[in-house]
């Protein structure tokens, strides 16, 4: 029984690794992230609850929910998917395509924090 704990253990930080923390904790105001993208376009990225984010690109908004990722925080809302890696000035965000049978596709932006 002994050898059990530890492999009980081990699958709980496995899976909890696979779920990120989002951006803004529960219960703070929502806080706003700015991103030159490599085109000369920006995102502002929000992130009103633990479990969401809104992301301003050309003008028009974009509501996402977190979805599981490898690594970093991952949002995903209609058609468009949300990754970032890191945080403050410098971090990246990389907006892509969000594929109807759930996967990511092509890379739209990939931005810096400022």
């Amino acid at each position: 029984m002994k050898i059990l704990a530890p492999v009980a253990f081990a699958s709980v930080l496995l899976l909890s690794a696979c779920a990120t923390a989002p951006q803004t904790p529960t219960g703070s105001a929502s806080t706003t992230h700015n991103y030159r993208c490599e085109s000369g376009q920006t995102i502002a990225a929000s992130y009103p609850t633990t479990d969401s984010a809104t992301v301003q690109y050309k003008g028009e908004s974009h509501n996402m929910a977190i979805a599981v990722s490898a690594s970093g925080s991952r949002y995903v809302g209609g058609e468009m998917e949300w990754w970032t890696k890191g945080s403050g000035t410098g971090s990246e965000g990389t907006l892509f395509r969000h594929m109807a049978d759930s996967t990511t596709g092509e890379v739209i932006e990939r931005c810096t924090a400022i």
